[in-house]
């Protein structure tokens, strides 16, 4: 897929090897709650998303049953909003940040200050979303597995791309096709890993100076890093020439 940038090549292996579970299990625990508060443990709904990924990520199932009490209880006050903020990193590179927050002021101040930092600017609402479009992903374990058969399956479900990304075949959707996808895997008892909404654009930006493509993953690894971003997307582009200096 032509949008599917070198951040989400970069984040998907770094996600592989990040050790501070603690920040992704807080990441997991409020798209759990928030799921849960907005919808109830429905079978075929966000929830069920959110309890695909904690268990793709490893969280322990006790982790995952108190988050849902929590959720399901009159006495839980914390409110989050989910908000999103849009702008440019250095060389023009799009960029747009999901939050989860339960106060927005706090967080609003904190990714201007990543973005002013690292030589970005902060947008105004849409204006970078037009150049992203919603696709559902899903993610698939190849251990043991045929490649060239799941690659069919995929394809024969309705998927737009399949991309291998080390040991995983990585399935892209229209939006509209995501859920009828996941059920044709889940019926042939195909175990999905993780199973998400993105967002992709098929405009990148070809960034040629090594500098400034250090100062973007250093912008993006500031806004991953930070406790009420939930996810980030970007349009940027480089050789595996800069990858390997990186």
């Amino acid at each position: 897929m032509a949008g599917h940038s070198k951040w989400a090549n970069i984040k998907h292996k770094k996600g592989k090897q990040d050790a501070k579970r603690a920040k992704i299990f807080t990441k997991i625990g409020k798209e759990i709650m928030v799921s849960v508060k907005l919808g109830g443990i429905d079978p075929e709904g966000n929830s069920k998303l959110a309890l695909q990924n904690a268990r793709a990520n490893n969280m322990p199932n006790d982790n995952i049953k108190r988050l849902i009490q929590r959720a399901s209880g009159e006495d839980n006050s914390t409110q989050y909003e989910e908000l999103v903020y849009e702008g440019y990193g250095i060389g023009g590179a799009a960029v747009i940040v999901d939050v989860m927050t339960d106060n927005r002021n706090r967080t609003a101040g904190e990714i201007r200050h990543i973005f002013d930092k690292c030589g970005g600017n902060l947008g105004e609402t849409g204006s970078v979303a037009w150049l992203f479009e919603r696709k559902g992903q899903l993610t698939i374990t190849l251990e043991n597995q045929d490649e060239d058969f799941l690659t069919l399956e995929a394809i024969e479900a309705g998927a737009e791309d399949v991309v291998v990304e080390g040991d995983e075949l990585i399935i892209f959707t229209a939006m509209e096709d995501f859920d009828k996808v996941r059920k044709i895997f889940e019926d042939k008892n195909i175990a999905i890993g993780q199973a998400m909404l993105t967002k992709i654009s098929e405009n990148t930006i070809e960034i040629t100076d090594i500098e400034q493509a250090k100062q973007l993953i250093k912008m993006m690894d500031l806004l991953e890093d930070n406790d009420d971003v939930q996810d980030t997307y970007s349009n940027f582009d480089f050789s595996e020439e800069i990858m390997w200096q990186l």
